[in-house]
Parts: structure tokens; C-alpha cells; sequence
């Protein structure tokens, strides 16, 4: 049969009737099939019979139940490019002709078809992550088979899922598969491998530069963001580690706003490069104040914080009050993470006079207990000077993952003195007891301090399963007159059960348990005794109103649960026991104020989600019919 370009041949000199179709080939690619002619009044001719020739068996099966040319009905030039690409439609074949011969009964068809090969392998090219093992499953089965296209084609859009399930957001299979003589299959892969790590500065608007079209330069050193970042060139871009690449650059504190994007590498469009854009905001402040105080006279304070100075992320904070009567100060610099380490060392050193009313000598008026002042009725202040420096390292393969175990080290002197509200020291409270080690009302300590912590809660600021395990020790060096040697040991223990009790709405609901113990081995300055009630030990108690004792053991136990989406409940009963410790330390602080030494609170509290954590509010009874609030950042444990 004629295209429409061709001339019509001349009628050939012949016994045997002119054929409307002439003996000429048709061959189909796979992937390019062609489409049947459109043209209207195609020559009709009959079909004596037709011939499927290269194949036998189901593959012949197959190719006959397909066509639609038939003997004995007619056919035409189009039908027939229709019956190939219905026979390529199968998938068993990589190459088909029709042959059309003149015979005396009419026009013999015969299919000439070339069947794909046994498929024996499926190598995947240019795979960093894909398993050989994922290969074997997906293709598996059709090994030792016939390779059929359309259902490889299947295999193949598994692939393409298994790279969007795993986070390989960027990984495809590209072009179409190689097929060898010998059954051997191969794909070619495209799975995002990361060509370079851009840190890019933006502004609150997403502009890249200012109004004088200049791009805008960041106050961070790069490398201080580049390496929280996990993914590194060459490595295949997974959505999941991007994602928590993200939140550790964030999680920083130094930026309003971290976004990750991905653009094509300019050099090979199959790579990416991954631009990570930093909105920065102001990390330093400064404040002041002042007032007039019975205890201070006239003061003014100033504090100024630093949180990333000279973009290298450290920290840098100080406070300082200064009136007639005192002169207060503390000041801290941080490094989060030492230059050069890789897992995550971090220092603190700070200086410090400090001083407070303890409430180790306070008593609570609204239980009776004995108050128990200086000679001159004034309350005991402890100030303390000193400083020290300590170093934390969490044990880690590598600075991407979140610690079970952290340790620190650390080294403190601080001179503790008692006084009046004068700034006069007082050695010894109005019955004679002895405040301080030495009679001067003056001692010094030098400890040395360890620390370790075990972290297995699911999540660190509201935990519904795992535990948490603290322990530490400080050791003191004796010098000074007073020669203090004593050794402080403390346990701390956490652990959480996940319930679902309440049906007000979905969110965290937990038992949470916890256990803490102390002990102080050696001479023991009054002002070092473990205090109980209060806040964060026994509610219901007002601060320290308990005991202060040598020993100490502390259990809680709370149920918390959600209200509403920002609002959350607690149950929970707190008792404590400084064990008949209190008349071991020097003075007895919380025997002479008449302290129980043991107690027992319970209550209910809300929790408020806020920026800074949940706002609690708590409202707890004691043992002795007590009442009180008590209030905190954060939960209690």
C-alpha cells in the first residue's frame, strides 16, 4: 500500500491478481512506536493467511491473540501497523516486521517477531544507596523468564517508590533500560548526589541582597553552620537527614529563620547543590537598672549577653549590681563546641560574687519552726566569690547523633562568707552555732567535680517513655584555714510509662517516676547541707522548710496528661527524708530551726505550652494540712 507521498506502482504482468499491499517490511522501536495512517479510502485486500514466524509455544499464543488481521477478512496498510504495535504492547518483543506476499488465494501475512532474551540480571549504574538486596526483591521474580517490558516498566516505577520512601527525593531511574543479547538488564540512576553545601545570607524577606544591591554578609563564620550540617558533597540527598540538619543549625539560638533548598549543579544537571539560607537576628543585648532596697541601700545593675560573638557561636553573659552596701557580679563565657573537636566538646568559665539568703537558715513562720537569726536579728546572707571552669563531651561516633551518655569535668574555688545585711561577717548565729567551718566566718573551697548523665527519653521537653540517669560527685581539695575535705555524692532518676487514661485530646500522657538520693562524706559547712521542701523537692513545703540535712532520698511520682492542645494537667505526690542526718552538720541548721526532716505533699498543677517550655503551676497539700502554689519553668523532671 502507497504512503501519500508514494506514486502508485503500475500493475505488474501476472497471472496472479495485483495486491493493494506490497511486499515491504515494517519495523517498530519499543520505545518510539508508530501510529497507524489516518488517511481515508485505504485500499482493502484479502487475507489468505497469516504466518506468526521466530516464536512458538505462549510467546506465539500471545501474538495471535493480539492481532486483529485475520484469514479470509479483508485488511488494510493501517491495520496492520495497528496488529504491531498491539504485539510491542505485550512486552515480550524487541522487534516485529509484516511481511505481506501475494499469493493466488490472496495476501499471506506473516509476523516476523524477535522475543526480548531470558532475563537473567538487573544491575543498577550510578547507585550509591540503592541495596542489591531491594534489586533481588523487586525483579526477582521475573528472573528466568521472557523479559516482558510493560511488567519491568512495573519494577521499574518500584525503584522510583523505594528512592521516595526512603527520603531520596531527588532519585530516579533515567533514560530506558539497557538489554543485552544475554538477558542482562541495566539501569541508569539518578539518585541526587550533592555537588556542594552553600550557606547563603537572607534577609526577613528572602532578599539575597540589600537596597544597594550588594549581597548581603552574615556575622556567622560559615564552618559554624556547615558543620552541623550532616550531608556533605558527595553524599545523596535524603530528606530525613536534611531535615534534622536543619534543626540542629536552627537549634543554634542564633538565627530567626533556617530554610534548606536545592538547586541543579551548573556543571553536571544530575548533581545538586544544596543552599542552606540563614536569616540571622540580634544575639546581644544590654539592660540596666536600679533601685533602693533595706538591704542594699542604693543600687544600679547592668547585664549585657552576647550569643554568638565574632560569629563563631559563643557565649558570653554578664551581670553586675553594684549599691553601698555590696558588690555583685557574674560572668560566664561558653563554647558550645571547641574549634577542630569532633564530638562536641564544650567549656564554661565564669566568676562570680554572689549572694542570697539560704534557705537553709530560713524556717517557715506558718508551721511553727523556731526562728533562729543572727545576734543582731539579721538573716544569715551567704556571699560567695569565686569561679571555676568546666568540661562537658558526650560520648558520640560523630557530632550527628543525640548522646545517651555525656560526662563533664570540672574544677571550682569559691570563698563563702556569712553576713548581716551590712556586709559584717557574723560566724555564728545568735545561739552560738557555728555557720562556718572556720571561726572566722570565712571559708574556702576548691572541689573538683564529675558528672555523667544517661539520656534515653523519647523526647527531652515533654517525655512519655525512656529514662534519665544522673550522677555526680565533688571532691574538695583542703586549703585555707578551715581545710575543708568532704566528698558530695548524688543520684538522680527518671523514668516514664506511656498510658492513655484520659480522652480530652490527643497528645502526651505519661507516669513519670522519680528518684533522687544524696550523701556528703567528711566535714560538712552548714551551708553545703541538702535542702528539702519547696518547688522542686517536696510541695506544699515553702524552700528548704523540710530539713537540711547530710543524707537525703526524694521520690515523686506524677500523671500527666493533656487538656487541650496548649494546656496540660498533672497529678503527683511528692516525700522526702533527710534519715535523722540533720544533726550531723556543723550547727545543725535545720535541727535548732526545728525542721521535721521529713514530708509529704500532693496536689494537681496545670502546664502551659510556651516558647520557653511549659509554664507550671502547681498546687499542693502537705502532710501537716498545709496549702501553697508553687510555680516553675519546665517540668519538674
Amino acid at each position: 500500500m502507497p504512503s501519500p507521498e508514494e506514486e502508485v506502482p503500475e500493475e505488474p504482468d501476472s497471472d496472479t491478481p495485483p495486491s493493494a499491499i506490497e511486499s515491504e517490511e515494517f519495523t517498530l522501536s519499543q520505545s518510539q512506536p508508530t501510529e497507524p495512517s489516518t488517511e481515508e479510502a485505504e485500499p482493502l485486500v484479502l487475507v489468505a493467511e497469516v504466518v506468526v514466524s521466530g516464536v512458538d509455544g505462549e510467546l506465539e499464543d500471545q501474538v495471535y491473540q493480539v492481532i486483529s488481521t485475520q484469514a479470509g477478512r479483508t485488511t488494510t496498510r493501517s491495520q496492520l501497523q495497528r496488529d504491531i504495535n498491539a504485539i510491542f504492547a505485550t512486552g515480550f518483543f524487541r522487534n516485529v516486521k509484516a511481511l505481506p506476499e501475494d499469493t493466488p488465494l490472496g495476501v499471506r501475512v506473516t509476523f516476523e517477531v524477535e522475543p526480548n532474551p531470558v532475563l537473567n540480571s538487573v544491575t543498577i549504574e550510578g547507585s550509591q544507596v540503592f541495596p542489591e538486596s531491594e534489586v533481588d526483591r523487586i525483579f526477582g521474580e521475573q528472573y528466568g523468564e521472557t523479559l516482558n517490558l510493560k511488567i519491568f516498566e512495573g519494577g521499574v516505577e518500584q525503584v522510583n517508590q523505594w528512592y521516595q520512601d526512603n527520603g531520596y527525593v531527588l532519585g530516579q531511574v533515567i533514560g530506558a533500560p539497557q538489554v543485552s543479547d544475554d538477558g542482562a538488564v541495566t539501569l541508569e540512576v539518578a539518585e541526587g548526589e550533592i555537588k556542594d553545601i552553600q550557606v547563603r545570607f537572607v534577609s526577613a524577606e528572602g532578599e539575597t541582597t540589600d537596597e544597594e544591591g550588594n549581597l548581603i554578609e552574615g556575622r556567622t563564620r560559615e564552618y559554624i553552620i556547615t558543620r552541623e550540617i550532616q550531608l556533605q558533597p558527595g553524599d545523596i540527598f535524603q530528606r530525613e537527614t536534611a531535615e534534622k540538619d536543619i534543626r540542629r543549625v536552627f537549634g543554634l539560638g542564633i538565627f530567626e529563620d533556617v530554610t534548606l533548598g536545592l538547586e541543579p549543579a551548573p556543571d553536571d544537571p544530575n548533581k545538586a547543590n544544596v543552599i542552606v539560607n540563614i536569616v540571622e537576628k540580634s544575639t546581644g543585648s544590654l539592660a540596666f537598672g536600679g533601685g533602693v532596697s533595706s538591704a542594699s541601700g542604693l543600687f544600679g545593675t547592668v547585664s549585657y549577653q552576647q550569643q554568638n560573638i565574632g560569629g563563631n557561636n559563643q557565649k558570653l553573659g554578664g551581670e553586675f549590681q553594684v549599691g553601698e552596701r555590696l558588690l555583685l557580679a557574674d560572668i560566664s563565657f561558653t563554647d558550645p563546641w571547641v574549634g577542630g573537636d569532633d564530638h562536641r566538646l564544650s567549656y564554661t568559665v565564669n566568676a562570680f560574687r554572689r549572694r542570697a539568703i539560704s534557705v537553709i537558715f530560713d524556717s517557715d513562720d506558718e508551721n511553727d519552726q523556731r526562728d533562729v537569726d543572727l545576734p543582731n536579728g539579721d538573716n544569715p546572707r551567704v556571699i560567695r566569690t569565686g569561679g571555676g571552669v568546666s568540661f562537658t563531651r558526650p560520648f558520640i561516633p560523630n557530632p550527628f547523633v543525640e548522646p545517651e551518655w555525656t560526662a563533664s569535668l570540672g574544677l571550682k574555688y569559691e570563698r563563702v562568707e556569712i553576713q548581716d545585711s551590712d556586709g559584717d561577717t557574723e560566724p555564728r548565729d545568735e545561739l552560738g552555732n557555728k555557720l562556718t567551718v572556720d571561726d572566722s566566718g570565712e571559708d574556702d573551697l576548691l572541689t573538683l567535680q564529675f558528672g555523667i548523665v544517661n539520656d534515653r527519653r523519647n523526647n527531652r521537653r515533654q517525655p512519655t517513655s525512656g529514662s534519665l540517669l544522673r550522677f555526680g560527685t565533688e571532691q574538695s581539695i583542703p586549703i585555707g584555714s578551715a581545710e575543708i575535705a568532704l566528698n558530695r555524692l548524688r543520684a538522680n532518676y527518671s523514668f516514664y510509662i506511656p498510658v492513655d487514661f484520659t480522652k480530652f485530646v490527643d497528645g502526651p500522657e505519661a507516669l513519670a517516676f522519680n528518684v533522687q538520693a544524696g550523701h556528703i562524706i567528711g566535714d560538712l559547712p552548714p551551708y553545703e547541707a541538702f535542702p528539702l521542701g519547696g518547688t522542686n523537692t517536696v510541695r506544699g513545703y515553702d524552700e528548704g522548710s523540710v530539713g537540711a540535712g547530710r543524707t537525703f532520698l526524694l521520690g515523686t511520682v506524677e500523671y500527666r496528661f493533656p487538656v487541650f492542645r496548649f494546656l496540660g494537667g498533672a497529678l503527683f505526690i511528692d516525700a522526702a527524708t533527710v534519715f535523722d542526718s540533720q544533726s550531723s552538720v556543723i550547727g545543725n541548721p535545720g535541727g535548732v530551726r526545728e525542721k521535721p526532716g521529713d514530708g509529704i505533699g500532693y496536689g494537681a498543677g496545670i502546664r502551659v505550652q510556651s516558647p520557653l517550655g511549659p509554664i507550671r503551676v502547681d498546687y499542693a497539700i502537705n502532710d501537716e494540712g498545709d496549702t501553697r502554689f508553687h510555680f516553675g519553668i519546665g517540668e519538674r523532671f
